[in-house]
């Protein structure tokens, strides 16, 4: 009855020219080239591994370098011989390193298994200005107020700062923020008229905010009503803008605040850009007047420095 093998670095049945880990029971996946400096014994069925290091007597002194240097030359003949032995037994015997019962096969994989430098997962990248969000798309940057966060997901026609905090929709199952503001270029429209455009965008900012969601449920249980709050002309990212504000009643929950801002990207071909704001109504939810802090902190991706420009001299009105 043959002794179980001890758990160790063999010659791979398959790859003879690599070793591979037995865990003293089967083959692991675990593969390595064998280290030229280190010659591991070769064990041929029982009993001790044989040496294949030994050099053969030299009884002469004359021509004692040539002498080594065939010497050295059996036996690696020798080594390497025993190796292949060795490996043909190994493939013979079933994967046992030394001769006992058959190895439990497993299935060769597509790619060998990655070694621990590989697996090693990199650092998270640090993001060099976590307070603003850069649309590169519409030529604006956008600040990130105090408690708010980046929408990394974010894709597409612009880009989303928001509260990182969810809570349970009061309305059709779903989960809520309370508050979000989404940047993107106006389209289906060749109106140029800020003043239009917001006004125009307020509905439909409303409904996204509080009224049906992309799955049809109404996670506030629809908009029973609104009423505006204030409108009018701002500047913004060093031009004329315009906005609009609401405060939105919901059939559940506190409702909230809507904004639909709208104004001229100062790069390209300039095409409009609408920022929509929404924020909750309820105790927990960020105050409003965090949608003049947003609206004032937005600059031009070409100048960072500038608020103003055109329409320098314009302030929000009633």
């Amino acid at each position: 009855m043959s002794m179980p093998t001890p758990p160790g670095w063999y010659p791979d049945p398959h790859q003879p020219s690599a070793e591979r880990w037995w865990d003293g029971a089967a083959w692991t996946e675990h593969r390595r080239t064998p280290e030229p400096a280190q010659v591991a014994p070769v064990h041929q069925g029982f009993g001790p591994p044989q040496d294949t290091t030994s050099v053969m007597p030299v009884t002469s002194s004359r021509g004692g370098g040539r002498a080594k240097l065939v010497a050295l030359g059996v036996a690696g003949v020798v080594l390497a011989a025993a190796i292949v032995t060795g490996a043909v037994a190994l493939t013979k015997d079933g994967g046992d390193p030394r001769g006992g019962p058959p190895a439990p096969s497993t299935p060769a994989e597509s790619s060998p298994t990655p070694t621990r430098s590989e697996t090693k997962s990199a650092s998270p990248t640090t993001d060099p200005d976590p307070d603003t969000l850069v649309d590169d798309l519409n030529g604006i940057t956008l600040p990130v107020p105090e408690g708010w966060e980046k929408d990394d997901d974010s894709f597409g026609g612009g880009a989303t700062i928001q509260t990182p905090d969810i809570v349970d929709c009061p309305g059709d199952s779903g989960l809520c923020r309370e508050g979000t503001v989404t940047s993107s270029a106006v389209t289906g429209t060749d109106e140029t008229d800020p003043k239009v455009v917001a006004r125009g965008d307020i509905k439909d900012a409303a409904d996204a905010a509080y009224d049906k969601d992309k799955l049809d449920n109404q996670p506030y249980g629809g908009i029973t009503g609104h009423e505006k709050v204030k409108e009018g002309q701002v500047a913004v990212a060093g031009r004329s803008g315009y906005f609009v504000r609401w405060r939105v009643h919901t059939a559940k929950g506190d409702g909230g605040y809507v904004q639909s801002l709208a104004f001229a990207s100062s790069v390209g071909s300039e095409s409009m850009v609408i920022v929509r704001f929404n924020v909750g109504a309820g105790d927990d939810a960020p105050p409003v007047s965090v949608l003049d802090e947003i609206t004032d902190g937005i600059r031009s991706v070409d100048d960072s420095a500038t608020g103003g420009g055109v329409g320098d001299d314009v302030g929000p009105t009633p």
